[in-house]
């Protein structure tokens, strides 16, 4: 696999999409921290680490508002593998009018937009989430 996060993404889409309780994701380090992120804004209920003998696995209670109506309406990978986009703490993206997020993996670890622009740190945008 040659880009895991964009693997994580795609899996979350697809469960929200066919209205899945949970979905299960291998695990790494900055998958989790991704995830965290998330649990951290609100858009899924609860992130567990699940031992499986190898790496373990992410468990991934996904959020709904309403009828089955998902809290997460969008989902993209902005720095791939083939060509990294990177942003100043003067031009970090801000993401549908500050209603979404923007991952950012900075030089003190993996944080939002908000969160890196207030630490005064750029770094690699991982992705949007809105």
């Amino acid at each position: 696999m040659t880009d895991p996060i964009a693997d994580m993404l795609t899996r979350v889409r697809n469960a929200l999409m066919v209205n899945k309780e949970t979905v299960e994701i291998p695990s790494s380090n900055m998958k989790k921290a991704i995830a965290d992120i998330m649990l951290a804004e609100g858009f899924v209920s609860d992130v567990k680490l699940v031992e499986d003998g190898f790496n373990g696995k992410l468990v991934i209670t996904l959020k709904y508002a309403g009828k089955k109506q998902p809290v997460i309406n969008g989902l993209k990978r902005v720095s791939k593998p083939g060509l990294r986009t990177y942003a100043g703490v003067e031009n970090m993206p801000k993401v549908m009018n500050g209603m979404g997020i923007a991952v950012i993996s900075t030089n003190k670890g993996i944080m939002t937009d908000k969160q890196a622009k207030a630490a005064n740190v750029g770094g690699e945008v991982l992705c949007y989430i809105w």
